[in-house]
This record gives structure tokens, sequence and C-alpha cells, in this order.
């Protein structure tokens, strides 16, 4: 099969990366989601105005999965919900020749508004997806025995494009070797264990915390205690109620962040840390708390800043993380 790198090209912020992906001979760009397993679309069973601004999916010729639906809702609370096509789904050179297709007639206001996105392309497990009354296979599961080896990459970038690659690690684009570590595929998602942190050139912390490696979440969520010690470290910064989250000035000297993941150190360079501009010179912390969720996210801001390997040539998945090439 040939190599072909799937662009991944990130919305103004990095608030999510898209890819373009041809479905029933339609192109759309799709936010590629680690952390859900559907994958949905923009249709044209939706009504006009939801679809308003958007490239969407034409299920008139399509096979119709009689009986099937989907509805899934999101983190943070965002959702959609629709019938469910058999067809051909065509991400740079992987083909799907007979995909579960999640065809919306309904979308949240908030996804709706943003007219970059097309719809979710989920490589989570594919026991978390949401088809009834059976599950469907996620694109990745659908495609992989057809794969050079079943694993995919990704090389997300800070405010540029980047790249997914299907059934093969490509050696440019680290440096070193690859640290990997076992998942918790129990859980539905890229699950597992980090075994510490550091701030700056601070000591190594011991601390097990359990971690998802999610592409479709643009934050860290770690456990409180780690964001506190963070924040500790950053001249005025405080936790604003009204912004929902950890806010410093934006010339604020931010330092580094480090990941302890297999006893290796993987750095977060600290101006990730700056994520959004709120005005006033108050910027919004690229780290924030995962109370109430349950487990630790190292969404974007940890993602972007490493090469990712999703891995499933072993009999229990494995994360990869390396350095990127630069």
């Amino acid at each position: 099969m040939p190599k072909q790198e799937l662009a991944s090209t990130p919305e103004p912020g990095d608030v999510e990366y898209l890819c373009p992906v041809t479905i029933g001979g339609r192109t759309l760009n799709l936010n590629f989601d680690t952390g859900s397993a559907d994958l949905w679309v923009y249709s044209n069973l939706q009504p006009s105005a939801q679809r308003s601004g958007h490239a969407y999916y034409n299920s008139n010729n399509a096979n119709l999965m009689a009986g099937y639906t989907w509805d899934i809702e999101y983190g943070d609370g965002s959702g959609a919900s629709g019938k469910v096509f058999a067809d051909k789904v065509v991400a740079g050179s992987a083909t799907a020749t007979s995909q579960a297709v999640e065809a919306a007639t309904s979308v949240s206001a908030g996804m709706i508004s943003d007219l970059d996105s097309d719809g979710i392309l989920g490589l989570a497990f594919s026991t978390v997806n949401t088809v009834q009354p059976n599950q469907q296979n996620n694109f990745f599961d659908t495609i992989k025995a057809q794969l050079g080896k079943p694993v995919f990459t990704a090389d997300l970038k800070k405010g540029a494009p980047g790249s997914y690659d299907f059934g093969y690690i490509d050696s440019t684009k680290y440096t070193g070797s690859i640290t990997y570590v076992n998942t918790d595929p129990n859980s539905g998602f890229w699950r597992f264990s980090a075994g510490g942190y550091a701030i700056g050139s601070g000591a190594k912390v011991t601390k097990t915390y359990s971690c998802v490696a999610d592409t479709g979440t643009s934050l860290m969520l770690l456990p409180s205690d780690v964001v506190s010690a963070y924040y500790k470290q950053v001249k005025g910064a405080m936790y604003s109620d009204y912004q929902g989250g950890w806010v410093f000035a934006c010339n604020a000297k931010l330092p580094n962040w480090i990941a302890i993941i297999g006893g290796k150190p993987f750095t977060v360079p600290g101006s990730y840390m700056n994520y959004a501009a709120l005005g006033n010179n108050l910027c919004f912390g690229g780290m924030q708390s995962d109370t109430g969720i349950g487990f630790s996210i190292l969404g974007d801001v940890f993602l972007k800043s490493q090469f990712v390997v999703f891995s499933q040539m072993t009999a229990k998945p494995q994360l990869g993380f390396a350095a990127k090439k630069l």
C-alpha cells in the first residue's frame, strides 16, 4: 500500500486540527478525534440552516442501514445525532470501501457555528461507538487489515500544518527512540498511566496519574495539585471563576512542563501554555484542572509537542511518544 501522509491543519489558536476526507465522493474537513469512536458528518438530512457554510455528505445514493441510529455527546456538552449509511471513505492512502458513515440529522448549536469543521472522525476504540442497535467499527478498525502495520501516528504542530499517517511510522518525523506504554483498551480510550512530572528546571515529582491521549481536546487537563504547582511558578497567575480556569498576564514568563511517561521526560514548551488571549492583557492557560472527569486528558497542547504513535502492533494496544524532529 502506498505511504501517503494526511495533512492536518489547525484552526486559528490550535482549537482543533482538521483533515480532508472524501466520503461518498465529497471531500469534507473532519476533526480526527482519538477521544471518540464515531465517524459523523454534516449531511443533506439536516435543515439547510444547520448545514449552511459547511461541506456536507449527500446520502441520496448511499446504502441506508435501516433501523440504525446514533447519538453522541462530547465532554463539553456539544453533540449530534442522526442516521447511518454504509459508504466509501478515503483518508490519504487509506480507503474503507464500506464504512459506517453517521449522517447528522441534528447538530448542537455550538458546533454549527464552527464553519471550518464538517464533522468528526473518531479514533478511540470501537467499543465506545454510539451506533444502535449494533456498534460499528471506527475507521481505523475498518482499514487496519489492509495497512502495512496496524498503527497510526499523529504529528500535530503549533500553528502550522502537521500530519496523520496510517499503516507506518515515518522515522523522519522524530528523533531518538520511541517510548511505548501499555494502554487500557477496556476504558474504550487511549488511556495509560503517567509516572510524574517536572516544572521548568525543577526536580521530578513522582506521581501516578491516569491519562487519555485525546486529539479532540484542545487543552491539557491534569490533577488539580499538578495544575496549582505549575501556576505557582507563573507570576500573577490566578484561578478565574468568570473564565472557568487559570489565567495570567499575556506577557508572563511560562516555564516548560515535563510529563514523565515510561520513565522518560517529554517536554511541553512554556509558550504552548499561552492558549488564548482574553483581552485586557489577560491570557487563558493551556493547562487546566481535570476535576470531575475521573482521569486526566493530554490534549493538543501536549500532543503537538510530541510525535505520537497509536499502535495495535502488540497484543495490548500501546501509545508511543518521541521527540519531534525540528
